[in-house]
């Protein structure tokens, strides 16, 4: 099947990177300080996670601090010292944004930082949800030479910002790729691909792991003024990133295999509702089924064979 789609992982750990990684994750946004949005992780974390990301590409975040995106002078200087760091570790690509108080891009800023960047690949990041004309500000960001746009389409969640994604997807034009984060899930990836067009996705897929300390003071928390569970820590999942990458094939192969049959709308909006009655292990399952006979085959009788493992239902035969 072909898969164009790519997923990435926000990974707030090297844990988490090693737990996208085994998933099956195309990158990883390596970050510190997520409740506050993502910051810039340790040199000590940067290069571990180098050293163990051997299939999945490693993005590394440079973000100073959390609040907003109006960076001091001296903030400034962090985060080109950052960047060469993340340069000389040996990261595929690094993730930052910079706005002026008037909520505009800080083009000079910007482009003083990617002329730090040498090759590594450069996504500007949610502060494009905070721009107050983000049609504009994506020209910019275009003319600087990035190569993609981490947004929420300036909704609390990607599927809210739908409208918007689509908007940006249809004025990029290929130029520059859009790609959706905040809330996206097993539940709305097809959605959210489907009506905006897009082929990358960005979101976390962690669960909250108990702590190994057997000693608890509840009476003390250090997470000051942030409500952060002590005794808690969220790593990726990777069988919920399974489930998410399962439904954008399935959503993939059903594209594909409609322009091939040019089955009805109906039949594809039945062959959706079968496929969620099957549990992960089957879906899985159909998937590599549909893959054997797509990668293997160009009869259509084989394609049809295929779809009905994906809806474990035969009703496609009497079409």
């Amino acid at each position: 099947m072909s898969n164009k789609s790519k997923i990435e992982i926000c990974a707030n750990s090297v844990e988490s990177a090693v737990k996208a990684q085994q998933a099956g994750a195309y990158r990883v946004e390596l970050c510190a300080g997520i409740p506050e949005g993502g910051t810039t992780p340790s040199f000590g974390e940067i290069r571990m996670a180098r050293q163990l990301l051997n299939q999945t590409k490693l993005h590394v975040i440079i973000r100073p601090r959390g609040g907003d995106f109006l960076y001091s002078p001296i903030e400034q200087e962090i985060m080109l010292h950052d960047i060469k760091v993340a340069r000389q570790l040996g990261a595929d690509g690094v993730v930052f944004g910079c706005l002026t108080a008037e909520g505009y891009v800080d083009v000079p800023l910007m482009q003083k930082l990617m002329n730090a960047v040498g090759e590594m690949s450069v996504t500007f990041h949610r502060a494009f949800d905070m721009c107050s004309n983000p049609k504009e500000a994506l020209e910019q960001i275009i003319g600087l030479g990035i190569d993609r746009v981490l947004t929420s389409g300036q909704e609390a969640t990607a599927e809210k910002g739908i409208p918007l994604l689509k908007e940006l997807v249809e004025q990029a034009d290929g130029r520059i790729i859009i790609m959706p984060g905040c809330g996206v899930n097993a539940g709305n990836i097809r959605k959210i691909a489907e009506e905006t067009g897009t082929s990358e996705f960005h979101f976390s897929g962690r669960s909250s792991v108990d702590s190994g300390m057997i000693y608890r003071n509840s009476k003390v928390s250090m997470g000051g003024t942030v409500k952060i569970e002590e005794y808690l820590k969220d790593v990726t999942d990777p069988d919920k990133q399974k489930k998410k990458a399962v439904n954008e094939k399935f959503r993939l192969f059903w594209n594909e295999f409609h322009s091939i049959t040019q089955l009805p709308k109906e039949n594809i909006a039945k062959a959706q509702r079968e496929w969620k009655k099957l549990s992960d292990k089957e879906q899985q399952l159909a998937i590599d089924k549909v893959e054997d006979y797509y990668f293997h085959q160009t009869n259509i009788n084989y394609l049809l064979h295929a779809a009905s493992y994906l809806s474990n239902k035969a009703f496609l035969n009497e079409y």
